[in-house]
């Protein structure tokens, strides 16, 4: 038998001399930013996290994502809920929604915006608790309502 390459065009089968950066022929390189394990372990070589929001399973690059993380965006969820912070927007459509997710700013907006007008401006608050309970609303952190 010789010990020559089975396929000459596999990258991986050893075309002579040593192999480079100390791995063993056969081995694909790692991808960028992800620690070098072997197939078949999570985090290893081109394999995502496979349970995003599962205890003791975080996606790389989070500190720790208690409530779990979007299934699509991999955005970690916030301890905010989107039915409370809607709700309080159409409910009492002060803007109390807003501060009920940390938007200060936007909250004292509407707040102002509702006094001023006279009770027209509360729409804005109105049509913003829909938004928030129709889409992928965000709190003052960025972080995902849950």
């Amino acid at each position: 038998m010789s010990q020559g390459p089975e396929n000459p065009y596999d990258p991986y089968q050893p075309q002579g001399g040593q192999p480079e950066g100390g791995q063993p022929y056969g081995t694909p390189p790692p991808a960028y930013g992800q620690p070098q394990q072997p197939y078949g372990q999570p985090g290893g070589y081109g394999h995502p996290q496979p349970y995003p929001g599962y205890p003791g399973v975080m996606p790389m690059g989070m500190p720790g994502a208690p409530y779990g993380v979007h299934p699509v965006t991999g955005i970690p969820y916030s301890d905010k809920q989107k039915v409370i912070a809607g709700l309080l927007q159409i409910l009492v459509p002060f803007g109390i929604g807003r501060y009920y997710v940390g938007d200060n700013g936007i909250g004292t907006a509407q707040l102002l915006v509702t006094i001023l007008t006279c009770g027209v401006g509360a729409l804005w608050p109105v049509i913003d608790g829909i938004l928030m309970l129709a889409t992928d609303s965000k709190d003052a952190n960025g972080l995902m309502l849950r």
